[in-house]
């Protein structure tokens, strides 16, 4: 052996997109703190207000935005065991791309049907890519049946705890981003050559 036999072990940077919306997530949180809340107002959260260069920038910026450690913790914890997979599957650029699509189309729903709710948090992104995993399978023509049980556990699941439940929780962002995951799903995957 030409490195005469040392073999060792590195880290790779395996998914740029992931790692890196989840360490300008944890760098927001920490701004957040640091500031005592001015940072999510500005910029990491999206709720309805006048139209500024800052309103567009919270269109993106709500999903880096979390309310504290817990909140962050327990979205990071799905977005690092399924992100990595699919942006091996459809690459860096198209996952930035569905992330991004995903946010606008959750914070403008947000601003028209909640417009006295602050929305922030990557739980619409998480659904959307756990969504999109399950739709992933798609071979040919057929959709799997892991696809509509997945859609019916999680996302008809935020339905019924929208009309049930009085929290903190955005279950809107939830089914918005469980529907993006779907349509993504279906468009990147089913052959449609035929139809």
């Amino acid at each position: 052996m030409a490195d005469g036999g040392k073999k060792g072990i590195s880290l790779g940077f395996n998914s740029p997109v992931v790692l890196g919306f989840a360490l300008i997530s944890l760098v927001a949180l920490f701004l957040n703190e640091i500031s005592n809340g001015l940072t999510n107002t500005m910029v990491f959260s999206v709720y309805r207000s006048e139209i500024s260069p800052l309103f567009f920038v919270r269109l993106f910026g709500h999903v880096l935005g979390h309310t504290d450690w817990k909140h962050f913790y327990s979205n990071m914890m799905f977005f690092l065991l399924i992100g990595p997979i699919l942006e091996e599957k459809y690459g860096s650029l198209d996952l930035a791309v569905l992330m991004c699509i995903t946010a606008v189309v959750s914070g403008i729903v947000n601003i028209i049907f909640m417009p006295t709710t602050v929305l922030l948090g990557s739980s619409g992104i998480v659904y959307m890519m756990v969504v999109l995993l399950s739709a992933s399978s798609i071979k040919g023509k057929k959709i799997p049946l892991t696809l509509i049980l997945i859609l019916f556990m999680y996302v008809g699941g935020e339905v019924v705890n929208g009309f049930e439940t009085q929290d903190t929780i955005s279950q809107l962002s939830h089914v918005i981003g469980g529907i993006c995951g779907a349509i993504f799903g279906i468009v990147l995957n089913l052959d449609t050559k035929d139809l």
